[in-house]
């Protein structure tokens, strides 16, 4: 990809010579490397170099085009100007987006310099070797039939014909590892863990086969459970999953779209137990791949959703600030259409909660460790859900694994049904979060 300065005076010289005046660029490229293996051989070498970029016009009318290109040198971007300024006169008339109030406020200062990808023979050494010793580690284990290490650098910039101008670079590598038991008799059990960290050389790749192996041999001695109304612990990484297939609540566009569980009406509003706070925070340390600012050049920030069970928060595009009357809190997508999305979910607790629970103590709770079928369990314009889980019954600290089990509920009862946030947080690739006790939802056994 051409500097970043290269693009901005290209995007200038085209763009006056076009006679357009009025004109806004995002773009981003990303190179990255992975590799999968299979009992020892490599399965998947995967490399791959993406760019592009986004183009808004705006015409003397002020209606808006919009056009993308991976063709990032100065033909393409003359040819994205000229598609992009003959698509304004069909632009829409209504709510046209603007430039961003914020496109020359300052970024935050966070460290975000590339890291030297390692060699892929490395990746592959590494990866090979970490699945024959997960393999190793209980005779039931047969196969890691999901695997993938892989490495990826990052530019982004965004720029405007008024002279805004900002861009970043960041590096950041993954592992995961699936892991599956086969057993005279016995169901396949199956679990995985999930690592995350700037570069491949700090990845905790240990602690990704230490939980994948924990996890997998925990499962192997099940029971069924009975079907039930039962005290539910979420997983860190369970209930982010879980807000995250409820997003809609704090999002303004899907609320200006009537596709959200919230209308504009809703803030201030009681939406949980007063023991819940919860934050969108791009910007936390935790955050491996932190942006330091959105699609419209707006700065990313922490911006408070929930505070001890209020809802005080909505995630905005500079569009969707201007319609509900707010500050855009750089969450905006440019596509075709410019979308909202979160970033970086961060719960912890509100108010103290009355009485403490722990899963040494406590009797017949339902952990629910890993949520699956997201995409088909949710309906997320009804607020329910009913998806399949792996998880375990837990007894005065004793752990059963469950055979096979669905939860059930309607999201904005269990977020009322919270009867305990604990004070111990995780942070996972999607967020950080402590174990949350819900009381009362559904739980279907065989």
């Amino acid at each position: 990809m051409s500097s970043i300065n290269e693009i901005a005076s290209y995007a200038k010289e085209k763009a006056a010579q076009l006679g357009i005046k009025k004109f806004d660029i995002y773009g981003s490229s990303v190179d990255e490397t992975s590799v999968q293996v299979d009992r020892g051989e490599p399965k998947q070498v995967k490399a791959s170099q993406r760019s592009g970029v986004t183009v808004r016009v705006w015409n003397e009318n002020n209606t808006v085009g919009i056009t993308s290109t991976t063709d990032v040198d100065a033909n393409g971007l003359e040819l994205a100007l000229k598609t992009a300024y003959e698509a304004s006169f069909f632009g829409a008339k209504e709510h046209v987006p603007d430039f961003s109030p914020e496109a020359f406020a300052p970024v935050a200062d966070i460290p975000n310099e590339k890291a030297t990808q390692a060699p892929v023979s490395n990746l592959i050494e590494s990866l090979i070797a970490v699945e024959k010793q997960l393999m190793e580690a209980h005779p039931a284990i047969k196969g890691v039939p999901y695997n993938g290490l892989s490495q990826r650098d990052i530019d982004k910039f965004y720029l405007n014909s008024e002279g805004a101008l900002r861009n970043e670079s960041r590096s950041y590598a993954s592992i995961y590892l699936y892991s599956k038991t086969e057993e005279e008799g016995r169901k396949p059990r199956s679990a995985g863990a999930v690592r995350i960290n700037r570069s491949v050389d700090i990845l905790d790749i240990d602690g990704c086969l230490k939980e994948a192996a924990e996890k997998t041999i925990s499962h192997l001695n099940y029971e069924k459970v009975k079907s039930g109304k039962y005290c539910v612990v979420f997983s860190p990484e369970a209930f982010l999953d879980l807000l995250g297939a409820f997003s809609n609540l704090f999002n303004a566009q899907s609320i200006l779209d009537k596709q959200s569980l919230s209308t504009p009406e809703s803030l201030g509003g009681q939406i949980a137990s007063p023991l819940l706070s919860v934050c969108d925070d791009a910007l936390h340390s935790g955050n491996i791949s932190a942006e330091t600012f959105d699609g419209e050049g707006t700065p990313t920030r922490r911006v408070y959703l929930v505070e001890n069970g209020i809802l005080t928060g909505f995630l905005h595009s500079s569009g969707t600030a201007k319609r509900l009357n707010a500050q855009p809190t750089g969450h905006a997508n440019m596509g075709a259409k410019v979308t909202v999305g979160s970033h970086f979910y961060h719960a912890f607790p509100g108010d103290p909660a009355e009485r403490e629970y722990s899963l040494d103590t406590a009797e017949n709770i339902i952990y629910v460790d890993d949520l699956q079928a997201l995409h088909a369990g949710v309906k997320a314009l009804q607020g329910s859900f009913s998806l399949p889980f792996d998880g375990w019954m837990v007894s005065n600290g004793k752990w059963t694994s469950i055979d096979s089990a669905t939860v059930a509920g309607d999201f904005l009862q269990v977020l009322k049904s919270i009867v305990f946030v604990e004070k111990e947080e995780k942070v996972t690739p999607g967020g950080v979060c402590p174990r949350i006790w819900v009381d009362g939802l559904s739980i279907t056994g065989d």
